[in-house]
């Protein structure tokens, strides 16, 4: 009957498929047998179509292509278009970032035309005494010298030229800002930023284990030294080294300020670089288009990061406040009980460092030596170093993506110096500044 010639049929073909099936099976065996014995020089067909179908994959994801129907219902005309489609999708925009920057460049350069106009009227525009031109003459032919006859109307008058040079910048600072908008919004890029995969790093370089080996080891030698000391019950305080010279230090402060502050100095010092601020004002807006000047950025010192978490808190204004001025004077808590925070106990830290060494020129280590020995004194030394890590824009402005700060948030470092947070110290603070200060009261 006709039900069963099709049941037939169906067993054929399923026969078929199993035989296809088994035949790839052994064909993949037999070449993959003959390629492991080495008398098959190319690769199994079944791993080659493995490679090329995971190259297809990746290549159709990057192309954000959608082949959501079945590839065998397409013609490979229509194959063609779909790739050529995506293609076009990322070079088009790629086009039309490169016109509008020759435009940018084409703009900048009629605005630095218009400020040499106006700077060669202004140097052009001569003075004026009784009726006759003080400007530069000339001489013909004949040897007779003749004044300059440029008529008296073209003349700027300079208080006109000032006032056109004026607006003339304005307009020019107005321009740079579009400019410097537009170029922010469709590139992505911000003033005097570079790019930081321009700088290379060493691989050596970028190992920071042994800056926290150091720092692990510093402070294992202050706290076993703090230790000692507070078990003598005695605790090195500032009236106690008035008279002690330079050379005559304690261990304890000779380890905190030439073990410790160098080893937190050098691991906060790990990536740590200072922005760029040679970026012309003209170039500015199109600042990420163009290549870094120097092949490496300016390095920073970590003190310079801790004025820096100041001056971008206001912390002048802070400390220099009525209120708190008054409570210096008369002893009395500013803050009506409530408890100090951290980031208040830094900004008065910091000033106070400021105030004590910069009008003896001291270096950045001595404040950061300074600095440490504050923290230490405070039991603040782990919250004041974390305001600094959790500071995201000094982060970010200031540190390298392969930096020790940007990769770990300090967390390790930290942890380490959580060891001296139970310690008492009494360390002193001014030993950088004590005989400069003791030279200037004599006098």
């Amino acid at each position: 009957s006709e039900q069963e010639k099709q049941e037939q049929i169906e067993v054929q073909k399923e026969k078929q498929r199993e035989l296809i099936l088994q035949l790839k099976t052994q064909l993949d065996d037999l070449e993959t047998f003959a390629y492991q014995e080495g008398s098959y020089d190319s690769l199994p067909q079944s791993v080659v179509m493995e490679r090329q179908r995971m190259i297809i994959n990746e290549l159709i994801k990057k192309l954000d292509m959608d082949l959501s129907e079945d590839i065998a219902t397409l013609s490979p005309e229509e194959l063609r278009q779909r790739v050529d489609a995506a293609i076009a999708q990322i070079v088009n925009p790629a086009r039309v970032k490169e016109q509008l920057v020759e435009q940018l460049k084409t703009q900048i350069r009629d605005l630095e035309m218009f400020i040499n106009f106006i700077q060669d009227e202004v140097g052009s525009s001569g003075k004026t005494e009784d009726g006759h031109c003080e400007c530069a003459g000339r001489k013909d032919g004949g040897g007779s010298y003749k004044p300059n006859t440029r008529p008296s109307g073209n003349r700027v008058n300079p208080e006109d030229a000032r006032k056109m040079r004026e607006t003339g910048l304005h307009l020019m600072r107005r321009m740079l800002a579009v400019l410097q908008i537009f170029a922010l919004s469709q590139f992505g890029c911000a003033t005097g930023q570079i790019p930081r995969t321009l700088w290379q790093k060493d691989q050596a370089s970028k190992d920071y284990s042994p800056l926290i080996k150091k720092l692990e080891l510093s402070v294992e030698r202050v706290r076993q030294l703090a230790m000692k000391h507070q078990q003598e019950d005695h605790v090195i305080s500032s009236s106690d080294l008035q008279d002690i010279p330079l050379g005559g230090r304690d261990d304890l402060t000779l380890a905190v300020r030439k073990e410790l502050t160098i080893a937190l100095r050098d691991l906060m010092a790990h990536g740590l670089y200072a922005s760029s601020q040679g970026m012309s004002l003209v170039l500015a807006p199109i600042a990420c288009l163009i290549p870094a000047f120097t092949s490496s950025p300016q390095t920073m010192h970590p003190w310079e990061l801790f004025v820096k978490y100041y001056n971008t808190k206001n912390g002048q204004a802070f400390v220099e406040s009525p209120a708190r001025k008054l409570s210096q004077s008369f002893g009395l808590p500013v803050t009506g009980g409530v408890a100090i925070t951290p980031k208040q106990s830094l900004l008065t830290a910091i000033h106070t460092v400021l105030t004590e060494h910069d009008p003896f020129k001291r270096s950045a280590d001595s404040e950061l030596k300074a600095l440490v020995c504050m923290a230490l004194n405070e039991q603040r030394l782990v919250s004041w170093v974390n305001l600094i890590c959790k500071s995201g824009a000094l982060v970010q402005s200031h540190y390298q993506p392969w930096s020790y700060m940007a990769n770990t948030g300090f967390e390790s470092a930290l942890n380490i110096l959580s060891r001296l947070s139970n310690l008492k110290f009494n360390l002193p603070v001014d030993l950088a500044v004590r005989q400069l200060k003791n030279i200037k009261d004599a006098f």
